[in-house]
């Protein structure tokens, strides 16, 4: 099965293995620029690479492409078009070119717009992140795209990610310039935790307000809660375990990092979490896996409910963001090192995202709002509605010393011993970890629990991104003044 899932591995993406082997070099050094630099992208290299794109696309089956986009309905959002091209002679050839890869003309009116468009002002465009890989899913080629209106205003969830992203990078190099560091870009980094409900097909066929709403209105409670809390951690029953191995398949065939799978406290109720990546393609990967999920479990005779409270009395559903910042040489700029009360880079983007939620935690709360959330925070687990910070004993007492004059030592973890002659000692950790804080530090990233199941985790990536760049924008310009 090991090589089985390394074979299959990105099997269905267009990713720079395959980018690598199929484009000619110099296309592939310009597209590295845009990919890695964030340098400008020429027509000339987007016809090469749609060429490839296609020819690799077919391979896999595909006989359309279509521009993936993210509008504001939360979702993500499909408009086939074929390769086919009729030739003069009844013949056809498969086409597909640069400027199709590159821009796409979807109908933008039809599309919730916060009033930026009337419903007569049709046009919008889609625009290729090539940041993001594109994927064949049920034989379309699948192209990652930002959506914007015919007079520039963004009408969905990725341009203004991509925006808040490129602020912050900004502002991080230039506090990372105070340092000595010369570095390119900064990007954040997202894990998503996604924590979802099976429940038996025909059992949710039975309830209208399921089928409607996504959750229960009404009825008993259930018979059995979650008084022992033994479902938590506790062996998979086989037709889960049947439905969590395909769906690990398939989202490793999209290059997903799916990594650990389990019970959650909740009867029914479970969790998929995968290993962090940028943050415009953790989101693009997390809406593709609560697809697969929803589309995987009627197989196994389920159906997958991903409302945050679909039933009350037991714990409700979240999504818990780990955020962090890394260099584009991979150092993680949230790591505290052994004595981090030396580590004055680490400790001034600490300040500034700590500041940063003191000053604006509505607009975290905000973006962690919805009926089906705020059914759930406050309750059976769920982190309080009021934004907080927990950071931990070790920074806690840094910030203490500081605040009392100079900081001169870091609490260590040490050695605990089991008292069993036969288990070796364990490492401890200096400080222990915040299970129902809104904004938990947790080693070297913050984890962002208030979030609900359901919801698209861009609003609140890019409000905690903007934010931070606020807050390094004013450091920066203070230290360099």
């Amino acid at each position: 099965m090991a090589a089985n899932v390394m074979e299959i591995y990105g099997s269905k993406v267009f990713n720079e293995h395959v980018m690598k082997e199929r484009l000619p070099s110099a296309t592939y050094k310009s597209l590295e620029r845009t990919l890695h630099k964030g340098a400008p992208l020429d027509i000339e290299v987007a016809n090469v690479v749609a060429s490839v794109m296609k020819r690799w696309a077919m391979e896999l089956g595909a006989t359309h492409y279509t521009h993936w986009f993210q509008p504001l309905t939360g979702i993500t959002s499909e408009k086939h078009d074929g390769f086919v091209s009729p030739q003069p002679d009844g013949t056809a050839i498969m086409e597909f070119s640069g400027k199709e890869l590159i821009k796409g003309e979807p109908d933008a009116s039809s599309f919730p717009s916060g009033g930026l468009r009337a419903t007569c002002e049709a046009r919008g465009y889609t625009a290729w992140d090539p940041t993001s890989y594109a994927f064949v899913k049920d034989d379309v080629l699948c192209i990652p795209t930002a959506f914007v209106s015919y007079t520039g205003e963004a009408l969905d969830k990725k341009t203004p990610l991509l925006r808040s992203m490129q602020a912050i990078s900004d502002q991080a190099c230039k506090v990372l310039k105070l340092f000595g560091k010369d570095v390119d870009y900064v990007s954040t980094t997202v894990g998503p935790e996604q924590e979802y409900f099976l429940v038996k097909k025909e059992d949710y066929e039975a309830r209208q307000d399921l089928i409607l709403t996504g959750r229960t209105l009404f009825g008993a409670p259930s018979a059995k809660g979650q008084e022992l809390e033994e479902h938590y951690f506790g062996v998979i029953r086989p037709e889960v375990s049947a439905f969590m191995k395909e769906l690990d398949e398939e989202l490793w065939k999209l290059g997903i990092p799916a990594k650990t799978k389990h019970n959650e406290v909740a009867p029914c109720q479970h969790e998929l979490a995968p290993i962090f990546d940028t943050t415009n393609v953790a989101i693009d990967h997390n809406l593709l896996t609560m697809e697969m999920m929803k589309k995987i479990a009627p197989k196994y005779g389920l159906v997958c409910l991903q409302h945050e409270k679909p039933f009350e009395g037991v714990n409700g559903s979240g999504k818990h963001v780990n955020w962090s910042l890394s260099t584009d040489d991979g150092q993680n700029l949230l790591d505290p090192g052994k004595t981090p009360h030396e580590n004055a880079q680490f400790l001034v983007f600490l300040c500034a995202i700590i500041k940063g939620v003191d000053e604006y935690p509505e607009l975290l709360r905000l973006s962690a709002a919805n009926p089906g959330n705020d059914h759930r925070l406050g309750s059976q687990e769920a982190p309080p509605a009021i934004i907080s910070i927990f950071l931990g004993d070790q920074l806690q007492d840094i910030f203490d010393q500081i605040e009392h004059g100079e900081a001169t030592s870091s609490l260590q973890g040490g050695r605990m011993r089991v008292g069993v002659n036969t288990l070796p000692a364990l490492k401890k950790d200096a400080t222990d970890r915040n299970r129902t804080s809104p904004f938990a530090f947790t080693g070297n990233k913050f984890e962002f629990r208030s979030l609900g199941s359901q919801l698209n985790i861009a609003c609140p990536n890019i409000m905690l991104n903007t934010i931070i760049a606020d807050e390094l924008e004013q450091f920066a310009d203070e230290l360099e003044g």
